[in-house]
């Protein structure tokens, strides 16, 4: 009982002794306070704010005043004080609630502030038994806030190069830089949102409140646009968005341009624009164009110190925006070669054309100390290069087949330019890195080329190569469509036409039923063991992009053997083979890793999808786009997936084209049970909305 009573009486002496050791809060720190979400600031740093603001503080107690276990009470005593119209100061205060220390402590402040009136605030937390110093007491600060209630005006814009329409209703135009100047009334605002039609769209600072500010715009389209811009102030507050419209005209036309396409013997290239450029002896003019373009004729330049062109003057100005593209073709890729330059004291302001190096040859673009290169240059293939400098913007870019190459990059472009020259650039000892091969269609533009000119100067128009509607056959032969080459029926192929229209099943139970043809009025037949149809050579050159596209329907749901529906040959094995695999249910695109008898296989694209003898069959396509050296599979509109590998430099298939069978082996196999209709191949790669509507009956017009 003794212990018990002196248990409690040191009990109650401890208590005490915290009661009278007992420790002042902390005096709050000015990185816990806040005004309406805002940072403390006063000063030239006061807060703006567009409502009477929360304003927050983060109260503690020392430590030392409590177990770890225990509540560490505490509240907040804020005061706030301003100025009035009248000269007299004004003063709030608010006590918080108790919460535990550490935790946000908040006053809201009454809807009755003035607007447009510095206010002031500080706090000091409350233990109930002391209080801390107040938040701008010794090394503390007051903190500082204005509520502003009115929106500021609406914002004002010009733009010398894109004025509205009724000071010049079109102006130009695609490629060219407008310059648009936002600025507002109020003298408070701090930042302006802008978004043009079509993008882009972002927001602003000023560089103080008040001034203006311009942003740049690149217009990628023709025709009316427009741009809306709203202002905000301190406060964050904005009005509704001024809108301000223009006129784009489309882009304008190169400022010098070759086509190359001059007669054979000719000394010099005529110029659509600029001056005509003469030719060295190692040109010769007349040669093939790319096709599917819509150049007619290439110049071929030998490589020699004689095998160049140039108009003995500037194409443009280096230190401004300007382009430079061609279609070319080189004879050879080991070497450094040049398509086009322009001199600049005794070295290239710029050059355009292919490096070689060791990991492969790459095409370059070179402009002011600064190279980017990408893509792979084929001997013998056509492609379309591009080199851009954006003056507004520093960067540089290369653009191949019209995808950009590479890495853009900053550039300084020399400030002396020399004469423009096809074929090959200044050295500090002559001329050098000449170009070997065909070129054509060389333009320089004294703009931006937009990504999308760019795809339409790369673009080559697929063309039709072969339609086989499969509805008839005369002598074990199946016309093409435009009186092209046939495909030839070999034994258990047949054309099928169901009934004929003799009777109808549905009326007459003596008439034995007939599925109707996959498309038009006959498909063919393939008994799986020996039928096949071919042509008599290759139908597409697999040198080069093209498209094939075909609908089958197999004739068993579980086949026993993978079922080739088409192929073409190169020199030892397929070049391609497009089958069904039951064993994964999958539509395959097949290629070998090498041209060689027995070479492995390799499944390049699939897409999968059971099938079975029923419904109207699938419609698949192969295509192969030589630009971006990409093969892949559809079926029913659906891609499989892309296969970043094509045919090996140089590799074109020389052999026929088959339905229905492939190579397996040292002879022919997996033949195909089931129908075949509509085979259509194509030079060239074909779209997306285009294949989707292949073999629907009708041919594809590109």
């Amino acid at each position: 009982m003794v212990g018990c009573c002196a248990a409690a009486l040191l009990a109650g002496a401890a208590g005490t002794a915290n009661a009278a050791d007992n420790l002042p809060p902390k005096q709050p720190l000015v990185k816990d306070l806040q005004t309406g979400g805002k940072a403390c600031a006063t000063g030239d740093d006061t807060v703006y704010v567009s409502q009477p603001p929360r304003l927050t503080a983060v109260l503690f107690d020392p430590e030392e005043d409590n177990q770890p276990s225990e509540f560490s009470p505490v509240q907040g005593e804020f005061e706030a004080w301003w100025t009035d119209a009248a000269g007299a100061e004004q003063r709030r205060t608010y006590t918080t609630i108790t919460l535990g220390s550490g935790s946000p402590q908040y006053w809201t402040m009454p809807s009755d502030i003035p607007a447009n009136t510095s206010i002031s605030w500080h706090v000091r937390a409350n233990d109930g038994k002391a209080t801390s110093p107040w938040s701008d007491a010794g090394d503390g600060s007051v903190c500082s806030f204005v509520y502003d209630d009115v929106n500021p005006e609406p914002a004002t814009i010009t733009s010398p190069e894109y004025p509205e329409p009724d000071d010049v209703f079109w102006v130009d135009g695609v490629g060219v830089y407008g310059h648009f100047t936002m600025d507002s009334p109020s003298d408070d605002v701090v930042s302006y949102t802008y978004e043009f039609l079509g993008g882009p769209s972002g927001t602003v600072a000023a560089d103080r409140p008040g001034a203006p500010v311009t942003v740049p715009y690149l217009p990628l389209s023709s025709g009316p646009k427009y741009v809306q811009v709203r202002p905000i102030d301190r406060a964050g507050r904005s009005t509704g968005p001024t809108i301000y419209r223009f006129n784009v005209q489309s882009g304008r036309a190169p400022v010098a341009r070759w086509k190359l396409d001059d007669p054979a013997g000719s000394r010099s290239a005529a110029a659509e624009t600029g001056v005509a450029a003469r030719a060295g002896t190692g040109a010769t003019f007349g040669g093939p164009a790319p096709t599917g373009t819509g150049a007619t004729a290439t110049v071929a330049l030998d490589g020699t110190g004689h095998g160049f062109l140039t108009p003995d003057a500037p194409a443009t100005d280096l230190r401004k925006s300007f382009a430079v593209s061609a279609w070319v073709r080189p004879a050879e890729t080991g070497r450094t070669m040049t398509v086009a330059s322009q001199d600049a004291a005794g070295t290239p302001g710029f050059t355009l054309g292919l490096r070689a190096g060791d990991s492969g040859p790459a095409w370059s673009f070179a402009i002011g100390g600064t190279r980017i290169t990408g893509g792979a240059p084929e001997t013998g293939e056509w492609a379309h290069v591009l080199g851009l400098y954006d003056a507004e913007t520093g960067k540089a870019r290369l653009y191949v087949n019209g995808h950009e190459a590479g890495t853009a990059a900053d550039a300084t472009p020399a400030e002396v330019s020399g004469a423009f020259q096809i074929g090959r650039a200044r050295g500090a000892d002559g001329y050098r890195d000449r170009w070997h091969g065909d070129v054509g269609d060389v333009r320089v533009h004294d703009r931006v080329v937009v990504p999308g000119e760019v795809t339409e100067l790369a673009q080559r128009t697929p063309k039709r190569l072969g339609h086989w509607s499969l509805d008839d056959a005369t002598d074990g032969v199946s016309p093409e469509g435009t009186g092209g080459a046939p495909l030839r029926i070999g034994g258990g192929a047949t054309v099928y036409r169901g009934s004929g229209g003799s009777c109808l099943p549905e009326l007459d139970p003596d008439c034995p039923p007939a599925p109707e043809p996959l498309v038009g009025e006959g498909h063919l037949s393939l008994d799986g063991e020996t039928g096949y149809a071919a042509t008599d050579g290759p139908v597409v050159d697999t040198g080069d992009s093209f498209t094939l596209g075909v609908i089958a329907r197999l004739a068993d749901s579980e086949p026993a053997h993978p079922m080739t529906v088409l192929s073409q040959a190169g020199e030892h094995t397929d070049a391609f083979k497009v089958r069904y695999q039951p064993a994964d249910h999958t539509w395959q695109l097949v290629m070998p890793v090498r041209d060689e008898a027995g070479a492995p296989e390799k499944v390049v694209s699939q897409v999968e999808s059971a099938d079975g003898g029923e419904g109207q069959g699938h419609r698949l396509a192969v295509v192969y786009d030589d630009a971006s050296d990409t093969i892949k599979l559809y079926v029913d509109g659906s891609a499989g997936a892309e296969a970043a590998t094509g045919f090996p430099n140089g590799w074109h298939s020389a052999g026929a084209l088959q339905v229905g069978r492939g190579t397996a082996g040292d002879g022919w196999g997996e033949y195909l049970h089931g129908d075949v209709d509509e085979v259509q191949a194509y030079a060239g790669a074909l779209s997306g909305p285009q294949i989707a509507q292949l073999g629907w009956g009708a041919g594809i017009d590109p």
